[in-house]
Formats: structure tokens, C-alpha cells, sequence
């Protein structure tokens, strides 16, 4: 390591030189690589504790067949919608929608589309949902922490300028105006990254401990999500649309903490206890209906 390079480590975490490299034609994006890997690994954990609650094995590759590309449409969907400045309007180019290698994609849509897509693939494989996602939860949370790599790579989404040894150097074509003589910013990515591994962490730690059922793991892991989301955006420096004085992904943040939280709590009253069964016959029988709902 040469003296340059310990002097740039003093003085903030450094952003990769790029975050695209052509492979012959073909060019590679870091951001996808690292939404991808993060599926896969979310995935993998989600599998094997789907298993060992007696799930049948590959069933969790068989749902996120719908789960993942409904994800990904919702989470574009919800960046858009509540970015619709930055694509509708004097110099904007509204084939910018499509270009999601370039960073745009919000968690809140994703889940909300990938519970639409779950909830399809479940109805097929004769998946009762509810177990299906207190499996899922902690994969989740950790496939969200491989994720977020991704803005380092892209240089976006970062925080409030800062002098703290871990600050995050942006290059300067990438600095909002306002901050333009800054050099080092709140690393916003690792903040969450960290905090979801952190979730991920208590989330099984409770579902032992307790002995989460019938929807409530998954609970768990959005109010804990959203919580820390909820503080991470007084942070963001990003342009953001603005109700009732919260930026909207707080007020997102702030209504799934409560919904979550009520559920949490309501369902334990109602329904005590882990569900023994958590898979039906398979797919074939619930088209076929032998089987109702999931």
C-alpha cells in the first residue's frame, strides 16, 4: 500500500474508481451483481430454514420464481412514482424508467411487490404464506445488507457531510450543489447494510426464543426494518417529494412500523404459538382444488 493510499484511508472510506466494466460486449454492472447475489444468498437462507420447519426442499426457489421478478417491478414502480420528477417533465427523458442498472430501486415496492408475487407462487405450490415468510425474513433482511453495496458502487444515496474517520469520499461531479466544497458524507449504504444484518440477527434470535408463527418473524423484520430506515432517510441529502413533512419513505417507514408492530402483538393474542404444518399438498392439487387457500 503506497503512502497515497493510507493517507486517502485517513481521511474517509474511498468510492470505487467505477461500477461498470465491459466484458466484451457485454458490459457489467456492480449493482446488478450485488442485487443478485443478494437474492441468492437471501434466498439460500430463506431455504434452509423453510427446510428444516419441515418445508419441502426447492419450494423456496419455486415461490421466488414469482416473489423476485414481482419485486423488482415493484420496486421500480415505487421509485418512480415517488421520484416522478426526476422522469416526467422539461429535460428529463422519460426512457429513464427503464434504465434500473443506473440505481432505483425502493425496498418499500419491492416487498410490496414481492409479497404479490409470493402470494401467487404460494396459491401454486401449496405454501401456507404466513410460515412461508417468517422463513424468509431473516434472508431477506440479509439479502437488503449485500444490496445496498450497490449505491457505493454508484455513488448515490449517501448522507450529510461529515467529519467522522468513517466518512464516505464522493467524487465531485457526484455532490449535491449545496455541498459541493464537501469531500467526506455520512457512508448512508453501510449504515443500513449493518443495520439489517443487525435485524436479520434478532429476528432469529426471537423466533427461537419465542417461537414466531403465523406471520409474525416476517412482522418482526419489517417494523425493525422500517425503524431503521425511518432515521436513516433524516440523513439522506437525495431530492425527495415531501407529505405532511416527512420525506416518503419516512412516512412509509413510519406506517409499516405501526402496522407491523400492531401485528405483532394482535396475532400473538389470537393465534399463540408456531404452526405445525407449514406446507399442503403440492401445486398441481391446489389448481386442482383439493387444496384452498395458502
Amino acid at each position: 500500500m503506497t503512502p497515497t493510499d493510507l493517507l486517502a484511508l485517513s481521511t474517509g472510506i474511498p468510492s470505487p474508481a467505477q461500477g461498470t466494466w465491459d466484458l466484451w460486449v457485454l458490459p457489467v454492472r456492480a449493482y446488478a451483481l450485488l442485487v443478485i447475489t443478494g437474492i441468492v444468498v437471501g434466498g439460500y437462507v430463506g431455504e434452509r430454514r423453510w427446510t428444516a420447519r419441515g418445508g419441502r426442499p426447492g419450494t423456496v426457489v419455486d415461490v421466488l420464481t414469482w416473489a423476485v421478478p414481482a419485486g423488482l417491478v415493484g420496486a421500480r414502480l415505487y421509485h418512480v412514482v415517488s421520484r416522478w420528477q426526476d422522469y416526467v417533465g422539461p429535460g428529463q427523458d422519460p426512457w429513464d424508467v427503464l434504465r434500473v442498472w443506473e440505481g432505483g430501486l425502493a425496498i418499500f415496492g419491492g416487498l410490496i411487490g414481492g409479497a404479490l408475487g409470493a402470494w401467487f407462487g404460494a396459491r401454486r405450490h401449496g405454501v401456507r404464506l404466513p410460515a412461508f415468510a417468517d422463513a424468509l425474513a431473516p434472508g431477506l433482511a440479509v439479502g437488503q445488507a449485500i444490496g445496498r453495496w450497490g449505491n457505493w458502487f454508484n455513488q448515490e444515496l449517501f448522507g450529510t457531510p461529515t467529519s467522522l474517520p468513517w466518512g464516505l469520499r464522493i467524487d465531485p461531479e457526484n455532490r449535491p450543489e449545496q455541498f459541493a466544497d464537501a469531500e467526506t458524507f455520512h457512508p448512508t449504504f453501510l449504515y443500513e447494510s449493518l443495520w439489517n444484518l443487525g435485524v436479520a440477527g434478532v429476528v432469529v434470535w426471537a423466533d427461537r426464543r419465542f417461537r414466531l408463527g403465523h406471520g409474525r418473524a416476517f412482522a418482526l423484520y419489517l417494523a425493525l426494518y422500517a425503524f431503521g430506515r425511518f432515521w436513516l432517510e433524516m440523513l439522506r441529502t437525495d431530492v425527495a417529494n415531501v407529505v405532511l413533512g416527512l420525506r416518503v419513505n419516512q412516512l412509509t417507514a413510519l406506517v409499516v412500523v405501526l402496522a407491523a408492530s400492531a401485528y405483532v402483538i394482535i396475532s400473538a393474542r389470537l393465534r399463540p404459538g408456531r404452526e405445525d404444518v407449514v406446507q399442503d399438498l403440492p401445486g398441481p392439487a391446489v389448481q386442482e382444488g383439493r387444496v384452498t387457500s395458502p
